[in-house]
């Protein structure tokens, strides 16, 4: 069975002091909870505080970006080497940043080789935006996004896909269940095209976008859905945990 996956991508909020009570706020009750990989993602300047109230936990700390070069003249960023050995996985190729910051498949690629060669674990997101949904080329923009992130990267290297549909992510309104999970197997087919099919479905993929301790259910009773990337509800401490609860009695790994 692959081990769900339930990440809170915490986005541009929180302060240093809010970062720290929110952990604080869940961590006890999120260790209690067995089956589920938890992870948390805080904004950089949280990572160091963050990393050390998880020392010796079962809760994961990622970063939300990275850049591709181990040092240099790149004012603003940070890079794989500054961030191994601080958080186990890092976000890249969210669609905020294709978005926002016109990252391309290219660059999400370099970045994915970068943080491999540090010992990170990426999750990778891609999605259709609604324009291109809409225009019935869904399968088009997550299949040449994959192959886009994922080449030159060899079949063992430990990554989690996150499928989050741009017309979804902050605005309520979310995929249904079923629909998801029919993108994810346009996913996974591809991942079997790249890899063969033992190691696409070894693979984890995620749904994210307007995720909530209300709908989380209806995805993760999909056979495809390994867990969430979780937005603006895993700032809710309780949301958060109700999310991670579900995880582990719907598809927790025993």
């Amino acid at each position: 069975m692959r081990l769900p996956i339930i990440a809170g991508n915490w986005k541009m909020n929180t302060t240093l002091k809010e970062a720290v009570a929110l952990v604080r706020e869940m961590q006890n009750k999120l260790e209690s909870i067995k089956g589920v990989e938890k992870v948390v993602c805080p904004p950089f300047i949280s990572l160091a505080a963050v990393a050390d109230l998880l020392k010796n936990s079962s809760i994961q700390l990622s970063a939300q970006n990275m850049y591709f070069e181990e040092k240099g003249a790149y004012t603003g960023e940070i890079s794989p080497v500054m961030l191994a050995g601080l958080c186990q996985f890092v976000i890249l190729g969210h669609s905020e940043r294709r978005h926002y910051f016109g990252e391309s498949n290219e660059l999400v690629n370099k970045k994915v080789k970068a943080a491999l060669k540090a010992g990170l674990k990426p999750i990778v997101c891609v999605g259709e935006t609604l324009e291109q949904r809409e225009a019935g080329r869904t399968e088009d923009v997550v299949t040449t996004q994959t192959r886009g992130a994922l080449d030159g990267i060899a079949a063992s290297a430990d990554i989690v896909i996150a499928y989050e549909p741009v017309w979804a992510i902050g605005t309520g309104r979310a995929a249904s269940g079923e629909a998801a999970n029919a993108t994810i197997v346009i996913i996974r087919e591809t991942l079997a095209r790249l890899y063969g099919s033992n190691i696409a479905q070894a693979r984890r993929i995620q749904y994210g976008g307007s995720v909530t301790a209300e709908n989380i259910a209806e995805f993760l009773k999909q056979s495809e859905i390994d867990g969430a990337l979780v937005g603006g509800a895993s700032l809710k401490a309780n949301e958060f945990v109700s999310m991670v609860e579900q995880t582990a009695a719907i598809k927790g790994v025993r």
